[in-house]
């Protein structure tokens, strides 16, 4: 399992890439947080964390009050994520090794967040549900989940190449659903993710 905000399409493989052009013009992390109703205070965690940009709009958005919880099987990145929350004075993002698709991978105890962002992350894995029962897991009840995922590739304009993943692996927002409703969430809304994007605000039916 493996996630990251950006992903080049070379032929048939995925090379991840952490330039600024797809984290922040196709999926506007900022942005998106600012509409996901993070406030000071909560407990949070993006799945699949990459390059950090989620995590530390979400930092920013908590002001000092709450937590955020990186959790991605790269520990370089999540290193990364470390380093430049300390640089900007973050003393609430915390960074967690997992394989997601695992059960209990990110150690959090059960129930204890309000709020789980998984953002690029689905098209990449296998079980999908598995990253799904974990969200459920470690969410309280009436916990949200917001799941931001490539609705179709784009072309860089800088390079020409294709951004996103082969549209092979593109989930649907349809699939996204059923998947989420299996797990035990109920779709609350829709919102504006992105050129590329959608962005689905699940509840947790518990």
């Amino acid at each position: 399992m493996d996630k990251q905000n950006d992903v080049i399409l070379v032929g048939m493989q995925h090379v991840q890439t952490h330039s600024p052009l797809a984290t922040h013009g196709f999926a506007h992390p900022r942005r998106n947080v600012g509409v996901l109703g993070v406030e000071p205070g909560m407990s949070v965690a993006d799945f699949g964390s990459g390059s950090g940009a989620y995590v530390l709009a979400i930092a920013e958005r908590l002001e000092g009050a709450g937590h955020v919880y990186a959790i991605d099987v790269q520990r370089d990145l999540l290193q990364r994520i470390k380093n430049e929350a300390h640089r900007r004075g973050f003393k609430n993002v915390e960074v967690i090794w997992a394989d997601l698709e695992r059960p209990g991978a990110s150690k959090i105890v059960d129930r204890h967040l309000d709020f789980v962002l998984i953002s690029n992350l689905l098209f990449q894995v296998e079980n999908k549900v598995a990253v799904l029962v974990e969200a459920e897991r470690i969410l309280r009840p009436n916990g949200r989940l917001a799941i931001i995922d490539w609705s179709d590739p784009a072309l860089s304009n800088e390079s020409q190449r294709r951004v996103g993943p082969h549209r092979d692996h593109v989930i649907s927002k349809s699939s996204v659903v059923e998947l989420a409703e299996s797990a035990g969430f109920e779709l609350q809304r829709e919102f504006p993710a992105g050129a590329h994007h959608y962005g689905l605000v699940f509840k947790l039916l518990s």
